[in-house]
């Protein structure tokens, strides 16, 4: 993963942690309106990707485990990680691309509101990824998958050769001259491994995505709802689908790229479809961008844009990350698949220790109070939801109390301490266990590993009942937390 030239490592200590009372007495555990829904306090455990389903997409037993944990801890909110729209195997992440996941995701509705006592409500994020392949090997690539044009032929002087000719010139080239042959794409899909963009529009799935997308997105948000899920997040971030078509890099001609008003013209869509789905009833948000840290990528002033676009519109909430592009990510190894957060902009979306003047906590709080103060002049109220390097109880009621976000998303804080929520508002927060911010989860991803928290996963191994990894080494879920008070 991409680091700060300046490497200065920092710690994330906290030591002024409230009283119960004084807990009671915040922003943070006050209770506020998110559309339909009653928060009973500002809190929020963004999307992650916890590797707990199967091949299928359906909700397992570790899947009901990993959320049960979480919910312990009673956050305001709890959204439920990126779940696939589209019935495709996608590995061993969570779907909802078929009526058939309903039940699974049920019992996980049903699994949290329990667990939680009825405190927390649930959410769960829409996706839509367009194809992705492994970086081949060169080889390989030039036997099996590259298409020979004629380009190639007059490239090598070979107009009127047998195509194996053509193949063995350019198993010969060096690298310079083969990449003088190929084109830039067939350089990058050799270099990085095939990659569907939304501006691969000679591709009729793609051209059609407008068309598509509004309905898989709407019978998806359905879905949600019959399964009782309090609403849902469509996920407009990072590398995907519908965060490329808001980028200033889709530049589609067919009434979908180019400007910002084309840009955010299918974002649009799709939620009045997802609205008109589901009813005034249901909780309707999106995650987005407030920059995306790439060349030529969209920046904060596209961000202000958009939220007044999807707040106007009536979403019920907006939840800002940054970063996370495909653009700017380092060339994976020989099979493996580009990762989204190894460059500048992954850093920018999950900041670790290692870092700049700026230090890693917070990175994202003055983005999200322009775009919030954007918006309330505008005369619009939606509550906007911050989220990065956040993990004490001051810096989140100041960011409250100065207006600069409406709830406090706690991603990695949470994962390292599931109970922070419960343990702050009790008056323990001197018991809370502090993400060192390392990144150690984020590297399990990037690895499709389960994943979990280096502060916690090898300890107490030999409990009994606890659950493990697939390789034995680390349990799955943080221990219990026992207050002593």
């Amino acid at each position: 993963m991409w680091k700060p030239p300046e490497r200065i490592k920092y710690t994330a200590v906290e030591d002024d942690w409230p009283d119960r009372a004084e807990a009671a007495a915040s922003l943070l555990f006050s209770p506020l309106r998110v559309g339909p829904l009653s928060l009973a306090q500002r809190t929020w455990v963004p999307a992650m990707v916890p590797w707990r389903s199967n091949e299928a997409g359906e909700v397992t037993d570790d899947v009901l485990q990993w959320y049960e944990r979480f919910a312990r801890g009673k956050p305001g909110v709890i959204v439920v990680e990126a779940t696939g729209i589209r019935d495709v195997p996608s590995g061993p992440l969570l779907r909802i691309g078929d009526d058939r996941y309903i039940p699974g995701l049920a019992k996980l509705a049903e699994t949290v509101r329990r667990a939680s006592g009825g405190e927390t409500r649930l959410l769960i994020q829409l996706i839509d990824f367009l194809s992705i392949r492994r970086r081949p090997e060169p080889g390989k690539f030039l036997d099996r998958f590259l298409q020979i044009t004629p380009a190639h032929r007059r490239a090598l002087d070979l107009v009127d050769a047998p195509e194996a000719s053509v193949r063995e010139r350019l198993h010969e080239l060096d690298p310079e001259a083969l990449q003088a042959v190929l084109s830039a794409k067939e350089w990058e899909d050799m270099q990085y491994g095939y990659r569907e963009r939304v501006t691969d529009t000679q591709v009729p799935a793609i051209a059609e995505l407008p068309q598509t997308l509004p309905g898989l997105f709407a019978r998806a948000a359905s879905r949600a709802q019959q399964a009782g899920f309090d609403g849902v997040e469509l996920h407009y971030a990072h590398a995907y689908t519908m965060a490329s078509f808001l980028s200033a890099t889709n530049t589609r001609n067919d009434g979908y790229g180019g400007s910002r008003e084309q840009r955010v013209r299918l974002p649009l869509e799709v939620y009045e479809s997802v609205r008109e789905a589901t009813g005034p009833d249901f909780a309707v948000g999106c995650r987005f961008l407030s920059d995306e840290i790439v060349s030529g990528g969209s920046d904060l002033a596209d961000a202000r844009y958009f939220a007044h676009q999807f707040a106007a519109a009536g979403m019920d909430f907006l939840s800002l990350s940054r970063g996370g592009k495909f653009d700017d990510a380092k060339q994976p190894k020989v099979g493996w698949a580009a990762y989204p957060y190894t460059g500048k902009s992954g850093y920018e979306c999950m900041p670790g220790y290692i870092s700049d003047q700026q230090g890693p906590f917070g990175r994202n709080i003055g983005p999200v109070e322009s775009i919030r103060q954007h918006l309330r002049e505008s005369g619009l109220a939606t509550p906007l939801v911050v989220a990065g390097g956040i993990f004490g109880f001051k810096a989140a009621e100041e960011i409250l109390q100065r207006g600069q976000a409406d709830i406090i998303g706690l991603a990695r804080q949470a994962l390292a301490d599931p109970d922070w929520f419960e343990k702050v508002r009790t008056g323990c927060g001197a018991e809370v266990i502090v993400c060192r911010y390392s990144n150690y989860c984020e590297g399990l991803d990037q690895k499709h590993k389960q994943v979990t928290c280096e502060l916690w996963d090898r300890k107490d191994l030999d409990e009994p009942g606890i659950a493990l990894s697939h390789d034995g080494k680390r349990r799955l879920l943080a221990p219990l937390w026992k207050p002593t008070l």
